[in-house]
């Protein structure tokens, strides 16, 4: 199988439509004085800031996106019900009831799953991700592999993971501005339903004053909530070696950003950045579409089926991310692996369209098999052997 990069069936500007192009656009540029900063549009696939986007630092309460993504899988898959209580241990009530965030948990305390992801994306709680972690796997370190494997799955390259909530383990838990990235934008499109029950609730109330016995009520940290139009998730993180960091999305008119900002030195400085950085990506850039669902692109050649092509179609309205005002010059190719082998489902994810634009990064946009292709019979597969020996 080799990457191959096809002809359009059509010149981008029949697919597209008649645009008037400008002149070449700089990509614009957002300042802030976060050491580390990445933005990408999940619409177009584009990405629209990264600075030392690929560096390796500690994520602090970040690392909990990863502990979150794995319970949400397992939930998906039937491996976890949400009703399901785990038991607060009392030698981890000990290490935990008084380290950072916490949920409040009580010793011997039972929970249910649902109420320990809202403690753990609401909260912060380290302790609820720790009786979370030892409920699954038995152990905490236990756990921890099962988010290690999920980074493979995930193909999280500058990212490993020590603990299950983030807490300082001398460098062994890292991660890059681009993996969260990736994984908060796994998160929102592989579980849409649960992200939208657990990463956006405003506040959650848990556990008891002492003396009084008042319900604790604590507020999402999240500093888009309520400042940002259409703002969802995800997470916020400190220590004293990460500083202050943020992984945040927003949707507004059918765009979603998600952004990653890390190393601040305050939390005013967090919240600020973070508004603004959301702000001037949807302010600065705007969508303009380039397929409509269902329309043909091209054709990819098809290994050992019953047609010898498969047709490539929009599998969504699918839009490219331009600097506001303006719309350059665009090309675009399709590429793929291939030729493709047989069977071919249907609406399939097989190839993609790769939009380049003078001064403007990159975007890919998803294509997906127009029809089902069968394997070939017998004798198409004797036929094809013998051409490979020959051709």
């Amino acid at each position: 199988m080799t990457r191959i990069a096809a002809a359009l069936a059509l010149p981008l500007v029949a697919i597209v439509g008649a645009y008037p192009s400008t002149a070449a656009a700089p990509a614009p540029q957002f300042q802030t004085e976060a050491p580390v900063a990445y933005m990408t549009d999940l619409s177009s696939g584009a990405v629209l800031f990264e600075r030392d986007a690929d560096r390796r630092m500690p994520p602090a309460s970040m690392a909990k996106m990863m502990t979150v993504y794995v319970a949400f899988d397992m939930v998906a898959k039937g491996e976890l019900k949400l009703d399901t209580e785990f038991t607060m241990q009392p030698d981890t009530w000990k290490k935990w009831h008084a380290q950072g965030s916490t949920m409040f948990l009580s010793s011997g305390e039972k929970v249910s799953v649902a109420n320990l992801l809202y403690g753990i994306v609401t909260l912060s709680g380290n302790d609820a991700c720790i009786v979370l972690a030892e409920g699954i796997s038995g152990t905490e370190a236990a756990f921890v592999d099962r988010m290690n494997q999920m980074r493979d799955k995930l193909k999280l390259t500058n990212s490993n993971f020590g603990t299950a909530n983030g807490w300082p383990d001398n460098g062994v838990t890292y991660v890059s501005a681009r993996d969260l990235g990736t994984l908060a934008a796994r998160t929102i499109e592989d579980y849409p339903k649960l992200y939208k029950q657990f990463y956006s609730r405003p506040d959650f109330t848990w556990g008891k004053t002492l003396g009084s016995g008042d319900a604790i009520t604590q507020a999402n940290r999240d500093p888009l909530l309520g400042r940002v139009a259409g703002a969802d998730g995800l997470k916020t993180g400190h220590t004293e070696e990460a500083g202050y960091g943020f992984t945040g999305s927003a949707e507004q008119n059918g765009r979603r950003l998600v952004m990653v900002l890390a190393g601040m030195t305050s939390w005013n400085q967090r919240v600020n950045d973070s508004v603004r950085f959301m702000e001037w990506g949807f302010r600065a850039w705007q969508a303009k579409p380039v397929v409509k669902q269902g329309r043909k692109v091209a054709d990819a050649a098809v290994q050992l089926g019953d047609a010898s092509t498969v047709g490539l179609v929009a599998p969504r309205n699918l839009t490219v991310t331009l600097p506001a005002g303006m719309t350059p010059q665009m090309q675009g190719k399709v590429v793929y692996q291939g030729p493709i082998k047989a069977p071919i489902k249907a609406g399939t994810h097989v190839a993609d369209l790769v939009i380049t634009s003078p001064g403007l990064p990159q975007q890919t946009l998803p294509l997906v098999a127009e029809k089902d292709v069968g394997e070939a019979g017998f004798f198409g597969r004797a036929w094809a052997g013998l051409t490979g020996l020959f051709g």
